[in-house]
């Protein structure tokens, strides 16, 4: 895959920056006085192995005008080494905008995570393409790859069209394009058309396509596989069913991918991957991992696949040092893999977890 080489930033992402407040030790919410909040969103969470790997980073959003949230926020993002830019919003009094919150326990043992998402008047909301010079970011400073995710191409009308311009942008100025599709029913709602058609462009120009069989049906509309059961190789050959459809309506893109996970308990996962780059299958079946916290395994994922291609690995490279940020990112308590060196994610890879002196 080419990647641009006169650029700014390695990889670009637009967010809807949030926090989520999650119970000690474990327990579930509703049994708790005692909570950690954390800055966390999607797309930063895949963001972060490029960003503390060492390439740069920037983030497109948006913030609640003198917010200690904002602050928070802001804070958070130059401490993962990621520069930032977007519009102050005002607040509007008591009832008006704020930054999302996810609350969210990690589950332990045979009690499953819970997750309740509150974004109501989220800030993200208002994400709009005329708060960013894209002729600056794409064409003066120049990105390699811009990853857009479905959660906010699917946010509001505005946040939609803010994707669809990115894209856009992006590919006049020749830079890579990466689209994690994350369908999300409540999302969509009475807006299927309308996403439907600006999904549908934004995966015309994509370079890598990234979803589960669900996400390429609905936000697609590619016909699924017609039986398979809930083996592993049911699992695997749906979906090679499934991508031989996509790649047909998408020609031009180079990579499809998707995350296999069997849930043994909520400490306990089989963790695995398929892969489609050019005509080349890569699969790695699933292997068993320790989950400290499952949030954010499958951004993960995603962020060592970006990183590895960024990299210029041999392709058979990118999808095991994306299981492995995958793996890496369900041990950490924040929502996203801190990876000090690109040693320690190939460890994870070789199943190594004897001390480092």
């Amino acid at each position: 895959m080419e990647l641009r080489k006169d650029f700014a930033y390695a990889l670009v992402v637009p967010t809807s920056m949030g926090v989520r407040i999650t119970p000690a030790n474990g327990q579930p919410v509703y049994a708790s006085d005692t909570f950690h909040m954390q800055v966390t969103s999607a797309e930063t969470n895949v963001a972060s192995i490029s960003s503390y790997l060492g390439l740069p980073v920037k983030v497109l959003t948006t913030f609640v005008k003198g917010s200690p949230i904002a602050q928070m926020i802001k804070n958070n993002l130059a401490s993962r080494h990621m520069a930032y830019e977007g519009k102050e919003v005002p607040q509007g009094g008591p009832w008006g905008y704020r930054h999302q919150f996810n609350i969210a326990d990690s589950g332990f043992g045979s009690r499953g995570p819970r997750v309740h998402n509150d974004r109501a008047g989220e800030v993200g909301l208002t994400l709009n393409v005329k708060d960013f010079d894209l002729d600056r970011i794409f064409g003066k400073e120049g990105v390699q790859v811009l990853h857009l995710s479905g959660l906010i191409g699917a946010l509001s009308p505005s946040t939609g069209n803010f994707c669809l311009e990115l894209a856009r942008a992006a590919k006049k100025y020749g830079t890579r394009i990466s689209f994690d599709l994350n369908y999300r029913a409540s999302f969509w709602e009475n807006r299927e058309k309308e996403l439907h058609e600006i999904f549908t462009e934004i995966a015309s120009v994509s370079d890598i396509l990234i979803g589960n069989e669900e996400d390429f049906q609905l936000c697609l509309g590619i016909k699924g596989p017609e039986a398979g059961g809930k083996d592993l190789a049911a699992k695997i050959e749906s979906f090679k069913e499934m991508i031989a459809r996509v790649k047909e309506t998408y020609p031009n893109t180079s990579v499809f991918a998707t995350t296999l996970r069997e849930v043994t308990d909520a400490n306990n996962h089989k963790w695995g991957a398929i892969m489609l780059e050019g005509s080349n299958w890569h699969v790695v079946e699933p292997r068993p991992i320790s989950v400290l916290d499952r949030i954010g395994g499958g951004d993960g994922f995603v962020g060592g696949l970006l990183y590895a291609i960024l990299r210029g690995w041999e392709p058979e490279k990118w999808i095991q040092f994306a299981w492995a940020t995958g793996a890496m990112a369900t041990t950490f308590l924040t929502d996203y893999a801190q990876p000090a060196d690109e040693e320690q994610v190939w460890s994870i890879w070789k199943g190594n977890a004897r001390v480092k002196r």
